[in-house]
Order: structure tokens, then sequence, then C-alpha cells
């Protein structure tokens, strides 16, 4: 388990092996002083980094006997993105994560693209025993000289077995188990067991498509149908499928849920996850009638409207005791992710979330609730009175939480037409603002002058915004802090947005503003996370 000790002692006797070399450059020592100083500004406390080097997609994501397991796309040997691996880490709470050794290298077939796993508990594939039943891995091999060489066949599906839990894998040796039709962008397999029908479920995307596949024992596989064409965003390639029933909130009625990452075609620019509402019979995926089909392009349908929640699915084997699933994303965005000011490390992952499923007048929708026992976590509390706004701004008294490690509840009451903006400082001069529109109904994001911004065009040259679904006159509010990223959950998770930021500093002061005069009052609570109390 990495701890702030061991990050101490190892730049230390990294810094005495420089200083004892008698040519070591002005550079590298320059470069250390660098790493130590994002060390201690960005890397997150409780969101899952990598401890070297580049990182973006969760793979292959799994929960066995106590334990969550968590591959991702990695390449151990740059801070950019290169030839993938699957690197490995595991938690027993998704806040304290162990780092492990790669799970799976490049091979002759290419380089090892994003999927899945799942525990195989009645070895259907033959590949381990009922005793000891195998984790099944299946990915996309990537042949990077066959693309370049013009081939449309170049992205293939393998598989990988592992029977210690994870740890270690064999891969096949009759890999692929699924050849490439001629399609360019073929890849991202995600399976799951469908009870009723007694046979696994691959769902892959396919161009700008996805496609669906079913299997009796993970390695053959036949193809069933395709979904998508003419529905959804279509602005960019298709990426990172899932597909899983969901029980209606208040009701006993089932439906469908299949997620689409796309990049680019975010709703604020880049990369982001769309989702769909409908039925799956098997071998069809069909929208459902209350789901509007006429969406191309511009729709409101995602999983989260901030820029950086990209390539999310779901854990193989976990639902709640409502079979609710748990989600998590990759923390950046495609526009800027090789360019963030991190050194030694690039990219978190987003934290756990439950997702489920309600039903408006008109249409289905999804939505979003943060998985952690706050009360095992927090360190400190304060309770906020209820307040009236009045007129400028009010500052939330906060000396006594570390806003660099907190969540926070908010409740606005007697909204009226204003727009009331919720600011994070320091006195460097940095401001994180964010909050809502009540005249256009409508949240927002500015990060504009946040910190360190000038790395890329795309991270703050415009406001962040997404929709408000409810017309309440109040508006309930919670998000996350940790160090260098928001997670915002709009009115109980109706409307999420994600964003990472790097200040000069740790922000110091919240404060919430108006732009008139207004009676609107507001309530909630402080609480200083320490998510370590919990080992």
């Amino acid at each position: 388990m990495r701890t702030r000790q061991d990050f101490v002692l190892f730049t230390g006797a990294i810094i005495i092996l420089f200083n004892a070399c008698s040519n070591g450059s002005r550079t590298q020592r320059l470069e250390m002083s660098k790493t130590e100083i994002e060390e201690e500004k960005y890397r997150p406390g409780f969101h899952f980094t990598p401890e070297d080097n580049w990182m973006n997609d969760p793979n292959g994501m799994f929960y066995l006997n106590g334990i969550f397991h968590l591959y991702f796309q990695h390449h151990p040997e740059s801070n950019v993105w290169g030839p993938m691996h699957w690197g490995h880490a595991t938690s027993e709470d998704l806040l304290n994560w162990q780092e492990h050794s790669i799970a799976l290298f490049p091979d002759d077939l290419g380089a090892i693209f994003s999927g899945s796993a799942v525990v195989d508990f009645q070895n259907t594939s033959g590949l381990g025993s009922l005793e000891n039943p195998p984790i099944v891995a299946i990915y996309t091999n990537h042949d990077a000289e066959a693309a370049e060489a013009g081939s449309e066949r170049f992205q293939i599906q393998g598989i990988a077995y592992s029977l210690d839990e994870g740890y270690t894998w064999t891969k096949y040796k009759n890999n692929p188990v699924i050849q490439n039709p001629g399609i360019r962008d073929f890849r991202d397999p995600k399976v799951f067991w469908m009870d009723s029908q007694k046979k696994w479920i691959l769902t892959l995307a396919a161009g700008q498509e996805t496609q669906f596949f079913s299997s009796q024992n993970l390695i053959e596989w036949t193809f069933l149908s395709s979904f998508g064409k003419g529905i959804g965003n279509h602005k960019g390639v298709w990426e990172c499928p899932d597909l899983f029933e969901l029980k209606v909130n208040g009701s006993d009625e089932t439906k469908w849920v299949h997620l689409v990452s796309i990049n680019p075609g975010g709703p604020n620019g880049g990369s982001a996850t769309q989702y769909f509402i409908g039925d799956f019979d098997g071998t069809n995926f069909t929208l459902d009638p209350n789901f509007k089909t006429d969406m191309q392009n511009a729709h409101h349908f995602w999983a989260d409207f901030g820029k950086d929640n990209y390539a999310g699915v779901t854990f193989s084997n976990w639902k709640d005791e409502k079979g609710n699933p748990l989600f998590l994303g990759w923390m950046s965005n495609w526009q800027y992710a090789t360019k963030v000011p991190t050194y030694k490390w690039r990219s978190s992952m987003t934290l756990a979330r439950t997702l489920e499923l309600f039903k408006t007048a008109n249409e289905y929708k999804l939505k979003s609730s943060l998985y952690m026992d706050s009360e095992k976590v927090a360190s400190k509390k304060v309770k906020i009175k209820e307040t009236a706004i009045g007129e400028g701004k009010i500052i939330v008294d906060q000396k006594e939480i570390n806003l660099a490690s907190a969540k926070i509840k908010i409740d606005l009451k007697n909204i009226e037409e204003n727009t009331y903006t919720f600011v994070l400082a320091n006195q460097d001069g940095d401001a994180l603002l964010f909050g809502y529109d009540h005249n256009q109904k409508q949240f927002f994001i500015d990060r504009s002058k946040s910190g360190v911004v000038n790395f890329s065009e795309d991270f703050s040259n415009k406001l962040s915004l997404a929709p408000r679904f409810g017309m309440e006159d109040e508006l309930s509010l919670e998000f996350i802090l940790d160090k260098t990223s928001i997670e915002l959950f709009y009115d109980d998770g109706e409307t999420v947005m994600t964003e990472i930021f790097f200040p000069h500093k740790p922000f110091e002061t919240l404060s919430l503003q108006t732009n008139n005069l207004t009676q609107t009052v507001f309530v909630g609570e402080l609480v200083e996370l320490d998510p370590k109390k919990i080992q």
C-alpha cells in the first residue's frame, strides 16, 4: 500500500543518489523537484492513480471475496499513451488502493486494449474447476503495425484466465476468440451472464454502433445483432460499451441500460459517456418507446456532463441490496489527458458510484449515487445552520475543514430567478466556480481561473454546462473534493458533473454568491474525509 511516508523515503533516496553523482545534471534535479511538488499538490488522496506513468480506461473490474479488482489501460514506460498493458490494483473499500504487478502484457497479436472480466462460477469455459472457478478476461488485441499498413482488421478479441482470483494470468492458447469482420474500430468487449437464458452476452464497440454476441463457454461466440445506426451521438467513435438490467425505482418494472462512450462528441467537448434505455431479449436491444429516438448528435442522456468522466463501466459480480450496479470511470478527457501538468503519473479514476433508474412523466433516466460510507471516513464535521444568502457574498466557515479532502452537502431553499455561484478559492488568486443558473435551468463549472490552465486550449476555454431536469424551487447539491478534482451530484444524482483542476496551492475558502438580491436560504454539512481511518 502506497503511503506518504513511503514516498518521502523514496524521493529522499533518489535525491541522495542524484547528489552523489558528481556529473548529475541540473535538469535531473529540476525534474525531481517537479515530481516532489506535483506529488504534494496534485496526487489525490483517495482516488486511484497509478504509482508511475500513464493510465486511461478502467478494465476487467470484478468483485470477489471482499476484494474489488481494478485493471486499467497502462503504459508502464511513459507518462503518455503508448503500447497498452493491463495494470492491476485492488481495494476493499474503493478508497484505499494497492497496486500490483502488471496483469497482461502485449503479445504477438498486439497490445492489450480495453475489455472486461467475469467470474466463471460454473466453469463453463473449462479453464478451471467448480472448486476453483476461473476468472476469465476478454480484451482487444490491437495490432499497431497492421493498422499503420492500412488493414481494417487490426483489432481482434482474445481471452486470458486466472486461477488465483485475478493476480496472475494465462492467455488462451487459441486466441483470438472473435475475429474482425473488417471493421476498423472493433473493440472493448464487456461480458455478463444472462441467467434467464443461461448464456454469456458480450457487447462490443464496432465503429459507430455496438454489436452483441452470445456464448455458452466464453470461447466460442455467435453474433446476435447490432444497435445504434442513426441513434444517439455520432460525432466520434463509439467505445467501452456496457449492458445491464435495472429495476425502475419504486416499482417491479425492469429496463435495460446500454452505456456507450464516445470520443469526441461529449456535451462539453471531447470524450463522454452516453446511455440508452430499452429492452434486451437475449438477441436484440430495442429502445423503449418513451426513450426519445430523434436524438441524433444532440441529446441529454449522459452518465456525466462534466468533461472528466470517460470509458466508465460496471463491476462484474457486484450489486447492492436494490440490485443496482457499481460504476467507475476514467477521470480525464482525450482533449488534454496527455498534457495535464503531472510528470510522474498521469490520470485518476473517478470515485465509484451506484447507478439507478427512475421514471419521470415522459421518460426513463439514469442517476448516480456516491458509493461511500461517510461516517466511516469522516474525521471532522461542521453543520451549516439555515442561513439567508442576502446581498453579495456569503463565506461558508471552513476553518476546521480541509477543502482538499472533503464531502460537502448543501440544500438551497426558495430558489429564485438568480444565478447561484459557489467559489473555491485560495490566496494565490486561484478560483473554481460552479453552481446553478435558475433562469436558464442549467448547472455550470468555470475553471478558467482554477490554477494551471495553459497546457491546453480545450481545458478551460468555455464553461461546462448541464441541464437541470426538475423544476422545483429547492436544490440539493453534494460534492466531493480530493485535492485536484470535484464530483458534483445535483438533485440526488439526477445531474452529475466531474472535472479536474490544478491550483497553485490548495483551495482555502468556499463561498456562495448570487448576482441579485434574493430570499434564498441554504443549509448543509461539511465533512473532512480521512479514508485511512477504515484501514
